[in-house]
């Protein structure tokens, strides 16, 4: 029988496949009846398509194997208006559409004098500051260097993100005229090439190529078009992962749109007519050309099928002969190769850089307990997803369970790359030489596999923040509960400050950085980006690294860690003990979407009672409360030299809770039952004033 040759359909029956020069293939389309649902839906106007959902962007390029679109955005710059010392200039969201900001087709682009941040849901994802020089510097953006112009990856596929640029005080100040910062996304340079004006200079206005990923679920494709289905997970910025489907043809001599369905090329349908082999060359550009192959099929030939038979029948009985040979050699070789394997994943993993810092500090030598991989993919059920306890921006931490009976949290670290090994092997060694019951205990780690594993005890409770902002309001965590918890932190960050061998800076004190074990004492967590700093030195010069809500301003604008920017973090943790109040708001707009800004103007204002969380104010214990507002007034203080020290914040806190416990009054209002069986009032603090826990 003869194969038919079709021509390959890229849109529906009856609908327009060409805007212009750009081609709009289903899921998009154009006119009634021609694309998926209406965030597909696309506007042709003046040979120009726009997808009309979207505000009507203008539309450059549908990938079908890639599931993108590239648009055109309107670029915001700070130069028609010079930015403040610090502003946000721009806030996209793309609601509930299907679209995603593609992680991997776009860089953030920062022009100017001055630094940006770029974040989603209120958490800083990446950003960078250029080189200023004093006149403006011409270039091409695709070749932005870092001279007034940066650029970084997007590390999370995002739904919504926003921009903060920051100028400092002596470019506000000194050099007024060129005090304008511009900061955007942009599609990567493989687009750029094609759709960005090649010069740019600071703070210019254009329309700039963005990539989105779009996404589809099994319920939007046909199962009878489509031949292969895969389904990917994209990671998102808030520790979620997004499922999306995508469709491809189930030959690789197929052509056409799959999501429509697919047909043999016709170069491949006229091989088959005369008994060849279609095969096909792939360029650079992916372009695929096809050619015929008659060495083994010429006309039903019986002389070449003759050959066929034998050079098979060869072949069979060489594979034979190599299989049984190889089964002799193959233990030796197995262990050979497992041994080198483990070596190599051992060195690239920092196993070397460990042992050296272990050698460089006293004490340390051998203090690292070694997991094998075969403990640690048994500890974790091979690391099931639904073992995982959380996702960070370094890794994921799974639950485990040893031979032993023992409970640990597993850090798997994302793939090996220089700067996240060093962070790894840092928080090794620091975690190695603490040794304080309110300090996450480490019990070793594992470097024999792809990616380092990081072993650690687990701690049941999860993280303060997710008690404290419970949304349930099930969860209530009286004064008494709360004082203990920031003494804890505080009394921990103390210790790493002063009494340890080597002072340590912790550098992300956060909410979620605090967990609570089982009798909801607090642990402090992730030092990955921890640093030692020699007794001589008074601060750490580095990239800025931190969260957003919880970053010392002072550390921000001159990039200089001191033992006060932890003090700082743990004022802001302070001010979310007592007020209830998330970092930054979602509610609140302007200054006081901070809360640190909210509590301090209120504090200003003498109304600070009025913002603080109402259950606890309830309690009655005012004087305590308002000595715990100064602290934490104290610790947000601009400048860091007019900041307690953690010691002194540990003291100060201690005596305020002593004082809360001596005057506590149990409340009349509900009855629970502690550990040693008898009822007693509903009040947390109880349970732990009187020796017992709250069950």
């Amino acid at each position: 029988m003869v194969a038919t040759a079709l021509v390959p359909s890229y849109v529906k029956p009856g609908c327009t496949e060409m805007c212009g020069n750009v081609m709009i293939p289903y899921p998009f389309g154009i006119g009634p009846n021609c694309f998926l649902n209406k965030w597909y839906a696309v506007d042709c106007n003046s040979s120009t398509p726009y997808l009309s959902a979207l505000k009507n962007l203008p539309l450059l390029v549908v990938d079908l194997k890639d599931q993108t679109v590239l648009v055109n955005v309107t670029m915001s710059s700070g130069c028609q208006n010079p930015v403040s010392n610090s502003s946000q200039l721009l806030n996209i969201d793309l609601g509930d559409t299907p679209f995603l900001f593609s992680k991997s087709h776009n860089k953030f682009i920062v022009e100017g004098c001055g630094a940006a941040v770029i974040l989603s849901n209120g958490n800083a994802l990446t950003g960078c500051t250029p080189t200023c020089f004093q006149k403006p510097v011409s270039y091409r953006r695709r070749d932005c260097f870092g001279i007034n112009c940066c650029q970084t990856n997007v590390p999370y596929y995002m739904k919504t993100f926003a921009v903060n640029v920051t100028t400092s005080s002596r470019q506000m100040t000194g050099y007024k005229s060129r005090s304008c910062v511009s900061a955007f996304l942009e599609a990567a340079d493989s687009y750029v090439r094609k759709f960005f004006p090649g010069q740019s200079g600071v703070g210019s206005n254009s329309l700039v190529p963005l990539v989105l990923r779009w996404t589809l679920t099994e319920n939007d494709i046909s199962q009878r078009s489509c031949g292969v289905i895969k389904t990917h997970k994209l990671e998102t910025s808030n520790d979620t992962l997004v499922s999306t489907v995508t469709c491809h043809c189930q030959s690789e001599i197929e052509e056409g749109n799959p999501y429509l369905g697919c047909q043999v090329t016709e170069e491949c349908t006229k091989c088959m007519d005369t008994w060849g082999y279609c095969r096909y060359n792939e360029s650079n550009d992916g372009v695929r050309n096809f050619y015929c192959d008659h060495r083994f099929h010429n006309g039903g030939n019986k002389s070449s099928s003759s050959r066929a038979i034998f050079l098979g029948v060869g072949i069979s009985i060489g594979v034979l002969i190599l299989t049984v040979t190889s089964i002799a050699t193959y233990k030796i070789i197995r262990r050979t190769k497992e041994k080198r394997r483990r070596k190599r994943f051992f060195e690239r993993n920092g196993g070397l850089l460990l042992k050296q810092q272990e050698a460089g500090k006293e004490g340390l030598a051998d203090k690292t307990n070694l997991f094998t991989s075969y403990e640690l993919e048994n500890a974790t059920d091979h690391f099931n997803e639904n073992r995982i306890l959380g996702r960070g921006g370094q890794g994921t931490v799974y639950k485990g369970m040893l031979t032993d009976g023992r409970l640990v949290a597993v850090k798997k670290s994302k793939a090996v790359d220089e700067s996240q090994l060093e962070q790894f092997i840092n928080e090794v060694v620091i975690l190695s030489q603490v040794n304080h019951r309110n300090v996450v205990k480490l019990l070793g780690c594992c470097l024999e596999t792809e990616v380092p594993l990081l072993v650690s005890e687990f701690v049941p409770n999860g993280t303060l923040y997710k008690h404290i902002h419970d949304e349930t309001g099930e969860v209530f965590v009286p004064l008494n509960m709360r004082l203990r918890i920031a003494t804890e932190v505080a009394g921990a960050l103390s210790y790493l400050h002063s009494a340890t061998s080597i002072p340590i800076y912790h550098r992300d004190i956060k909410s979620t950085n605090i967990l609570l074990d089982e009798k909801y004492r607090a642990k402090i967590s992730d030092f990955g980006t921890s640093r030692f700093i020699s007794i001589s030195q008074t601060h750490l010069t580095t990239l800025v690294q931190g969260t957003i809500g919880y970053l010392d301003p002072e550390y921000f604008q001159s990039s200089q860690f001191t033992e006060k920017s932890d003090v700082y973090s743990f004022g802001v943790v302070l001010v979310e003990l007592l007020t209830g109040e998330k970092p930054i708001s979602l509610t609140r707009f302007g200054e006081t979407r901070s809360l640190v800004t909210h509590f301090m103007m209120a504090f200003e204002e003498d109304r600070v009672m009025s913002i603080l969380d109402e259950k606890i104010v309830r309690e009655g214990a005012m004087d305590e409360l308002m000595e715990v507002v100064k602290l934490a007034f104290r610790c947000l203080n601009l400048y860091g030299k007019n900041r307690p020290t953690m010691k002194e914040v540990a003291s100060v806190l201690e005596a305020i809770r002593t004082s809360n416990m001596s005057s506590m009054v149990l409340p009349d209002f509900g009855k629970v039952k502690c550990n040693d069986g008898e009822e007693e009032f509903l009040i947390l603090s109880y349970c732990e004033s009187t020796s017992t826990s709250f069950m």
